[in-house]
């Protein structure tokens, strides 16, 4: 991808999401500095939650962007039933979401937002995951060997629990990663003109 010589900022510190740009062959950079609170009103429908949160992040980034420079942002949350679950607090939030999650459907939304010196864009894309019934023994052994604490819903799918519990996906396996390439790809696309 030619990014006719347009500056790549990652704003994460996410390792998934450095992982899967770099898949992309292009150069950026990962600066993770920012002065945003994740918080957003009760009000707010849930789908949109990661949308609100992805361009929180971006305008909460440390500094002015120059011009040539794009910045991307993301935000990941599992919606189960009514319930948003975001990174758990500790083992027992992890426990108490991988039990809710056990035997049942889930959606995963993940929202990208990229911006540069003069516009933003954010674009959201929702995955299903359907689990097969989890023993308290397979959610103690993985929380304790994999220690899932900064991934939404406690879990990520690219790991154990992902080997041994998702029966099913519909939808990018990517967006449930944290960070669906189609979207990203199509947005850069989109920047860089």
């Amino acid at each position: 991808m030619d990014l006719k010589g347009k500056k790549i900022i990652l704003a994460s510190g996410s390792p998934r999401r450095r992982e899967l740009l770099s898949g992309l062959g292009i150069d950026f950079e990962v600066d993770k500095k920012n002065n945003f609170e994740e918080c957003y009103s009760p009000n707010t429908a849930h789908e949109s939650i990661p949308s609100v949160l992805s361009e929180g992040k971006s305008y909460g980034f440390w500094r002015e962007l120059e011009e040539g420079e794009i910045l991307i942002t993301s935000d990941t949350l599992v919606l189960c039933g009514d319930e948003v679950m975001g990174k758990p607090k500790d083992k027992e939030d992890a426990v108490r979401m991988l039990r809710l999650l056990s035997g049942r459907e889930h959606k995963v939304i993940t929202a990208v937002t990229m911006r540069d010196s003069t516009r933003h864009k954010t674009a959201s894309d929702t995955a299903v995951v359907h689990f097969k019934n989890l023993s308290d023994d397979e959610i103690e052994y993985y929380i304790d060997n994999c220690r899932p604490f900064d991934k939404a819903g406690a879990y990520g799918i690219q790991e154990w629990i992902g080997y041994i519990g998702i029966t099913g996906i519909e939808g990018s396996y990517f967006t449930i990663m944290g960070f669906p390439m189609h979207v990203v790809y199509s947005l850069l696309n989109e920047f860089i003109g």
